[in-house]
């Protein structure tokens, strides 16, 4: 993207070159002397790395607002994934949905996710972070809204689908180009603080649900749809990604390091002085001149596979795609994606197969004392029954949102003293134990508590894994790593979600206790990993 185009498509961020001084500032350490005249008023401009020119940069307004967009993002991805959850209990008799049917309902926006976050990972890598995120977003929000309308089950799962191929995108892509931007010491914990923008997007999904699925007043008809209060709220679920996919276009750079890294040095410089024009307002100080290391993308593979179209265009494709996925698995990277690809599967399967049903689980839970102790041929006919779901479940639905914000808090307050890799560890262990329990239990406010424990610690380990993603990996293969890792989680989230619709009615242990031996595992697996705190991105 040339300099041009980005000043015209950012006006907030926008500003006039500043004449170089020194620079003497807490937020950056690099000092910058004043060299002899007729050279320009001064020497030749220094060469700085990405990380000092990050440091040169500072931080302040920028990054703030940088966590807002960003973070808004992420919570609409939250708020897209467990729509489907909350309008289960009442979309289920309006679309006569079984419990197999519901499962493959929950399933599809991470099938759609499962396809979406390798292309659009890997297109971040080549085209550009910010571009992926617009269209991405886009697609996300654009999709879920059309669903509102759809008057049969199976277009229901289509666009559902479609609209989980846009939030395949925008979560792998969110945190690598929000890592970029960041200097090394804070990146821990401002990654954790973005993060914690999911509970938000949770919080926002269980509020909405609580507040507009009960309502009789959202029904009306448009010609043959019986648009009931479930459709409402799944137009308004949509609009934090459409809103997100504005402000990305209107207000935000590409990422520097991104931009170094295509050769764009001049560009990656304006991006520079951008972030210190808003970092450094009301400070008085000005913008030091300054160079750029020159980087290089390794493309050697890459050209080997451009000789090679002209023989075959489509086997030409193919070798391109798979090539990063080829080298996260090559000598010096394949332990880590190995342990990686384990602990990602174990926390979709547990996290996603139970989260996405707790809905449903508390609905059963209003008629028994646990969720598993109405497993009987009476239990499943209560589950056929379409009479109106109480408000109950939907503020239970609302108070396990809430009970993440203790473990958002604590890992932003621990994460750059005790290291993602402690906490993914300690979480997923703790996790497990409380998912065992949820299954002993035998009334409603135990159900309730063990599940707010698991919601408020499983929370934990998804903000270290959004923290150690970004870090085992080089730039060239960051989003396509966090997107071809995300693509496996989406398999064991279908996998999860098809398990508890089809065992729910019979065995509801069965699913219960896999979930807690996966997030065991895991929990064992991430103790295999690097430790990567504060240290410096490649």
């Amino acid at each position: 993207m040339h300099g041009g185009e980005m000043e015209a498509r950012r006006p907030l961020l926008s500003g006039d070159p500043l004449d170089p001084s020194e620079l003497d500032s807490d937020e950056g350490e690099v000092i910058f002397e004043r060299g002899a005249p007729g050279e320009s008023g001064g020497r030749a401009p220094r060469t700085l790395t990405y990380e000092e020119a990050v440091e040169v940069a500072g931080f302040g307004l920028f990054h703030w607002l940088l966590l807002l967009v960003c973070g808004w993002a992420n919570a609409s991805d939250a708020v897209e994934i467990l729509c489907v959850s909350f309008l289960l209990p009442t979309a289920r008799c309006d679309l006569q949905l079984s419990s197999s049917d519901m499962g493959l309902l929950t399933a599809s926006i991470f099938l759609g996710m499962m396809v979406g976050g390798y292309m659009w990972g890997y297109l971040a890598d080549r085209r550009g972070r910010r571009r992926v995120l617009v269209v991405s977003l886009t697609v996300n929000g654009l999709f879920g809204g059309l669903s509102s309308v759809a008057p049969w089950f199976w277009l229901f799962l289509l666009l559902r689908f479609i609209s989980g191929v846009g939030v395949g995108g925008s979560i792998p892509v969110i945190f690598s180009y929000f890592s970029e931007f960041m200097p090394r010491l804070r990146r821990g914990a401002m990654i954790s603080a973005l993060a914690t923008f999911w509970m938000a997007g949770n919080i926002l999904a269980a509020g909405l649900a609580w507040v507009v699925i009960p309502r009789t007043w959202a029904h009306f008809s448009v010609g043959g749809l019986d648009f009931q209060s479930w459709r409402l709220f799944v137009v308004l679920c949509s609009v934090p990604s459409i809103t997100s996919a504005l402000l990305f276009r209107t207000l935000l750079p590409e990422s520097p390091k991104f931009l170094m890294e295509a050769g764009c040095h001049r560009e990656a410089v304006h991006v520079f002085k951008l972030m210190f024009g808003l970092n450094m307002v009301g400070k008085e100080k000005t913008f030091p001149e300054f160079s750029l290391c020159t980087t290089s993308r390794h493309r050697e593979d890459e050209e080997d596979v451009k000789s090679s179209s002209q023989k075959e265009h489509l086997c030409s494709v193919l070798t391109k795609v798979s090539l990063p996925v080829r080298q996260m698995f090559s000598s010096s990277l394949r332990w880590r994606s190995v342990v990686l690809l384990v602990i990602f599967y174990c926390i979709s399967f547990g996290y996603y197969g139970l989260w996405m049903w707790f809905p449903e689980l508390l609905r059963r839970v209003e008629v028994g004392g646990s969720p598993c102790a109405n497993v009987s041929l009476k239990s499943s006919a209560q589950n056929q029954s379409c009479g109106p779901v109480g408000t109950a479940v939907y503020m239970e639905g609302f108070v396990i949102a809430a009970s993440n914000l203790p473990g958002n808090v604590f890992t932003i307050l621990m994460m750059d003293s005790a290291g993602g890799k402690t906490l993914l560890s300690c979480s997923l262990l703790v996790s497990s134990l409380s998912v065992f329990l949820i299954y002993l239990v035998q009334t409603k406010t135990q159900s309730l508590t063990l599940s707010c424990v698991f919601s408020g610690v499983s929370v934990i380990a998804w903000n270290a894994l959004d923290v150690l993603g970004p870090e085992l990996y080089p730039t060239k293969l960051r989003s396509s790593s966090l997107g071809f890792f995300t693509g496996v989680g989406r398999v064991a989230a279908i996998m999860g979600n098809v398990a508890f619709g089809r065992l729910l009615d019979t065995d509801c242990a069965a699913p219960v206790l896999l979930v807690s031996v996966l997030l065991l595992t895991g929990g064992l697996a991430a103790l295999l990993l690097p430790q990567t705190r504060q240290t410096e991105l490649t």
